[in-house]
């Protein structure tokens, strides 16, 4: 077989890349496309979840599908560079059918505390890096590299903070906007060559890293709120938003662009009922 026959017989599988792959939403993603559309999954992780990464490359497999975990800080364009290129050397090119960045890393606190949460510039750089510039270097490195497949799919992930104020989330809701503009114009570009960008939009779902952050009586705290906010009593699950991402990598969902999806299951609706009529 001849190089160009071996290139050709690789990109003939689809594949979805998953930055933040071993835990919470990515670790669901990663589960749900292997099983439908029926992608193979190469998923980048910063190693804190060794075993969860182990797990999720076993029932990819166990899906009947390809998979490989990478890790790696998915947060500079240098890592973007050498993922997407270790991705050619197993995947061939034009073979990533879905992209999903689902990773995480923000810090937490205010412009003008005087005390240990100041977001100091370190922490603004590193934040805007990973929530929000790291999108674009991976997009720029698939684009560089020939790897985005007929009709591929570009996804970021997005939240409700753009639409209400949580004190000390300031450079979440900052970067999760810039997210949302790179979305807008990565659509514009990508658009003519057949691809399209969006952003998925949804509510509070338990996560490993939510549980990092949260004490568990915090966390029932939450939960209970959730479910007086949500139309439906209780909160989303990772793996409803998993399984809508399938949904997104099909035919049905190729004229979404450039669009933030809503899938929030209605979670702010009740926020000023809830203030005035608690």
């Amino acid at each position: 077989m001849s190089d160009s026959e071996e290139e050709r017989g690789k990109g003939e599988r689809p594949w979805a890349l998953i930055l933040g792959a071993s835990s919470g939403t990515g670790a669901a993603i990663a589960n749900a496309v292997a099983r439908k559309p029926g992608l193979d999954v190469f998923g980048v992780h910063r190693g804190r979840y060794v075993d969860n990464a182990a797990l999720v490359e076993r029932q990819v497999k166990e899906a009947g599908r390809r998979a490989l975990l990478w890790q790696a800080d998915a947060s500079t364009p240098e890592a973007a560079e050498a993922g997407v290129q270790a991705l050619r050397e197993v995947a061939g090119p034009r073979s990533v059918k879905l992209f999903v960045h689902s990773i995480a890393g923000a810090s937490v606190g205010r412009f003008l505390s005087e005390g240990e949460d100041r977001l100091h510039a370190r922490r603004m750089r590193r934040t805007f890096d990973t929530m929000a510039h790291s999108f674009v270097y991976w997009a720029q490195a698939l684009v560089a590299e020939d790897m985005l497949a007929p009709d591929a799919r570009l996804l970021g992930l997005q939240n409700s903070l753009d639409e209400t104020h949580l004190s000390n989330t300031a450079l979440i809701s900052a970067s999760k906007a810039a997210l949302e503009m790179y979305v807008r114009y990565l659509a514009m570009e990508l658009g003519g060559k057949g691809h399209r960008v969006n952003l998925l939009k949804f509510g509070t779902v338990l996560t490993p890293a939510l549980k990092h952050v949260y004490s568990p009586e915090a966390l029932v705290r939450l939960e209970a709120a959730h479910a007086r906010m949500n139309p439906a009593g209780r909160m989303c699950t990772v793996e409803e938003v998993a399984n809508f991402v399938g949904v997104l990598t099909g035919d049905e969902a190729g004229w979404f662009n450039g669009a933030t999806i809503d899938f929030t299951g209605g979670m702010t609706l009740r926020l000023l009922d809830l203030v005035l009529n608690p």
